[in-house]
């Protein structure tokens, strides 16, 4: 029934102006708004809905996940554009854990949602 069809995913934020924002303009990605929503254009045609909901609450897992060939290089750029990772047991000084499965660190968007930056290996 489905084989065929381009699915897609969303997640929801508390602020559009500040998603639109963050996305757009920190994270770099191509971003269009329509209908009060935006789609973040991800390569790969991984188009992404968000949407806003006034009683949202942060996911408690990541949402979204950046594949990167150089995963300090990723964070120091990103700490530069003023995210800060997430500490969990075993990260480094940088919040990346590099010792189980691919080196990965996590932040979070201004709604509070969980994303991550992973070394391809």
């Amino acid at each position: 029934m489905f084989e065929n069809t381009k699915a897609f995913s969303g997640f929801s934020v508390n602020d559009i102006a500040k998603a639109k924002q963050f996305y757009s303009e920190t994270l770099g990605l191509r971003v269009s708004e329509a209908n009060g929503m935006l789609t973040l254009h991800i390569a790969g045609d991984r188009n992404t809905l968000v949407y806003p909901k006034p009683d949202h609450t942060p996911a408690t897992f990541t949402i979204l996940n950046f594949p990167v060939d150089d995963i300090d290089s990723a964070v120091d750029q990103l700490t530069a554009r003023g995210i800060s990772f997430e500490r969990y047991e075993g990260s480094d000084e940088k919040g990346v854990i590099r010792n189980w499965g691919p080196p990965i660190a996590w932040f979070k968007d201004p709604a509070g949602n969980i994303m991550s930056v992973l070394q391809e290996v």
